[in-house]
């Protein structure tokens, strides 16, 4: 894994807060909050309802971006903004994988019915320093 490969799965590996955008019916973008994380491929994931905007703006358009890695001023060393193409997964491995207990107070389990895994494959990451204003450029295949 290069190097930079390996700080952007460093700052993206644990669950967190995201910053994730779609583009609406209408053109314009959207940015919500969810939590998900980055496996070592940099694919990122989050769940969410099956029946939500998001899902339906996503299988209209893939095209969509997260930002994650700043929560505060005082604390942010570095940041991923994220553009890539996301998918709806209903996948029961993928389901399974992505389940953790807090999920509880939304779904009754991971079988439940509108419980869906949305998948993030980058195209390009960039990976921003405090103190810097050129951010690391990664670009996927």
């Amino acid at each position: 894994m290069s190097d930079l490969k390996e700080r952007i799965y460093e700052a993206g590996k644990d669950l967190q807060l995201i910053n994730f955008a779609t583009i609406t019916e209408d053109g314009r973008p959207w940015v919500r909050y969810v939590v998900g994380k980055a496996d070592k491929d940099l694919v990122f994931r989050f769940c969410t309802n099956k029946d939500t905007k998001k899902v339906r703006e996503i299988r209209k358009n893939p095209n969509v971006h997260i930002s994650m890695g700043a929560e505060n001023l005082e604390t942010a060393k570095n940041w991923l903004q994220v553009a890539g193409t996301a998918e709806v997964s209903v996948d029961k491995a993928e389901r399974d994988a992505f389940w953790f207990d807090e999920l509880k107070n939304y779904f009754s389990g991971p079988d439940d019915p509108g419980y869906c895994i949305v998948i993030v494959r980058p195209s390009r990451i960039e990976f921003g320093t405090m103190g810097s204003m050129t951010p690391e450029v990664w670009e996927g295949k």
